[in-house]
């Protein structure tokens, strides 16, 4: 009989150390150094740099399975664009949000045309099981050009807001914590290392970022500790990651 190859195999720290690293650095504002001095406060001495590899290899599959685990997305998407600079080089970055405001997916690109559209639609609609029944966006023309080439988009009502009305602010807000973390890490640097971060750090943060304003003290705990108990079986865990 064929055995599964644990999760953390061949790895020297457990897996709530590594676990806990990789959620506290797509989660929170901290460096990698940060987490380095977190870690030894708890008795764990590690480099940065091991750090850094435990959130390569591990971020994209712990976002995928939080993707796989959460409500299916609204019937409503809300897409936009931001300029972000990369070494001096000026990057869109496509979001689309639905109106709940969880992040269905991102993509960074060079341009801002029909191609760059169309291709954002369809990585969107790979990530979504479903089709949505209206999609917002500005009143770029890149859009409407886009949708029209894309079959599964034909039949969907497509709104168009003026930036200054701020109709779109679904997605225009999705931007922030993606600005914040830009200024703690004084940059983003490398594309394909932008748009690996980024496509983790979206799905983690949003599943422990719950609305604290709208719920009751009792109500946010429940809801909490309900993330966490998820999130200790997207990682594999039988123990609570604080106990290390």
């Amino acid at each position: 009989m064929k055995t599964t190859t644990p999760l953390y195999h061949r790895h020297r720290f457990p897996g709530a150390v590594i676990s806990c690293a990789v959620r506290w650095y797509f989660r929170f504002q901290l460096s990698l150094r940060d987490i380095e001095e977190l870690l030894f406060e708890r008795g764990v001495i590690v480099s940065y740099e091991t750090v850094r590899r435990w959130c390569d290899k591990f971020g994209t599959g712990f976002s995928h399975r939080v993707k796989a685990a959460r409500r299916k997305p609204g019937t409503t998407w809300h897409l936009d664009e931001v300029f972000v600079t990369l070494r001096g080089e000026p990057y869109l970055l496509w979001r689309a949000v639905d109106q709940h405001g969880a992040e269905l997916d991102i993509l960074l690109q060079k341009r801002r045309d029909k191609a760059a559209a169309k291709r954002f639609f369809k990585r969107v609609l790979a990530a979504c099981p479903e089709v949505p029944r209206k999609i917002v966006t500005d009143q770029l023309r890149s859009y409407p050009a886009a949708k029209a080439e894309i079959p599964e988009l034909e039949n969907v009502k497509h709104v168009f807001v003026k930036a200054s009305a701020r109709v779109n602010n679904r997605a225009e807000n999705s931007h922030q914590p993606t600005r914040e973390r830009e200024r703690r890490m004084r940059g983003f640097r490398d594309p394909e290392r932008t748009q690996a971060f980024l496509s983790n750090f979206g799905p983690i943060r949003q599943h422990f970022a719950l609305k604290r304003h709208l719920l009751r003290a009792s109500l946010h705990r429940k809801q909490l500790g309900e993330r966490f108990a998820a999130w200790h079986r997207f990682t594999e865990l039988t123990r609570n990651p604080s106990g290390f």
